[in-house]
């Protein structure tokens, strides 16, 4: 069994961080066991989050079991939650900005960055997208009587879009991003009907309010949210979208664009199972914008 690393003064500077300062002030209450996941995540926290359960159990020592009970002792539903968690904790960029982005950096170094970070978070949500969740969601899109987007906030920039795509397919749809009118619109819903739900916390007490109220009124809902959130716990389907961001310190640019290219896959899906008499409809929509635009001149 390896020794696991002590905690030493180079971890001082990262003890801002209030997920760390958790962990350093509770590990004498963690069991032996544990308390050697602590020192490896406090003398090397950057490393964590590039290994998965099994090489930390085998970095630190210890089991599995063990790396999971850790997570769990600090409160939190698993091992990628917590790496999660332990990813926004380590962010150093401006606050309500970008958490990458230093308040030093030139404009040189924030394209890159601001890019890279989406990037990296749009990889990582399409690896971790549930394959059976997206054919349950897609399934109720294509059979849905009536489709409404639920977003408060930055998510009803993303529910508008939502309803710009699916409302060429002949279904009614409308965006609800205010409280009280989304509200409202959950209670004369009906069996047949779709609600889709986004909210990059699923923690909004407005938002489980309406959701609550769609269920009840024999809706199906489909929620892009964090996994593990009482939105996704509410919702009939939920298409998790894990991003290392913070959207109570930063402005949430990243979870956005998560969730704007899973509504993406989504209008693909439910133009596949619609089938051919669609593509005609769509057809006629864009023949109408073609009459729209101003005609190229010959030889361009």
């Amino acid at each position: 069994m390896k020794t696991p690393p002590r905690f030493s003064a180079a971890v001082g500077e990262h003890l801002q961080s209030s997920l760390l300062a958790r962990i350093a002030a509770t590990r004498e209450t963690l069991r032996k066991s544990e308390r050697a996941v602590a020192a490896f995540v406090l003398a090397q926290p950057g490393e964590v989050l590039h290994l998965s359960i099994a090489e930390l159990a085998h970095r630190a020592g210890v089991s599995q079991p063990t790396v999971a009970r850790f997570a769990a002792a600090l409160g939190f539903s698993g091992y990628r939650e917590f790496k999660l968690r332990l990813a926004q904790s380590l962010a150093s960029g401006v606050p309500f900005v970008h958490q990458d982005v230093g308040p030093d950096d030139s404009l040189e170094l924030v394209a890159p960055k601001v890019f890279d970070r989406t990037i990296g978070a749009l990889l990582d949500v399409r690896n971790h997208l549930d394959g059976g969740e997206l054919a349950r969601a897609v399934k109720l899109l294509a059979k849905a009587r009536r489709l409404d987007f639920y977003g408060i906030g930055n998510s009803g920039i993303v529910a508008l879009d939502g309803q710009h795509k699916f409302f060429r397919y002949g279904t009614p749809c409308v965006a609800y991003i205010d409280t009280h009118t989304m509200l409202m619109a959950a209670t004369v819903l009906g069996r047949g009907d779709v609600v889709v739900a986004i909210s990059a916390t699923g923690r909004t007490t407005d938002m489980l309010a309406a959701v609550e109220i769609a269920r009840e009124s024999g809706a199906g809902v489909i929620a892009i949210t964090a996994s593990g959130s009482p939105l996704a716990q509410l919702a009939t389907v939920t298409l998790a979208a894990d991003v290392a961001e913070d959207p109570d310190v930063y402005t949430p640019m990243i979870s956005r664009i998560a969730h704007l290219a899973i509504l993406d896959v989504l209008a693909v899906g439910t133009a596949l199972a619609l089938g051919p008499a669609l593509l005609k409809r769509l057809e006629r929509g864009k023949q109408t914008l073609r009459d729209k635009r101003v005609h190229r001149p010959e030889g361009e």
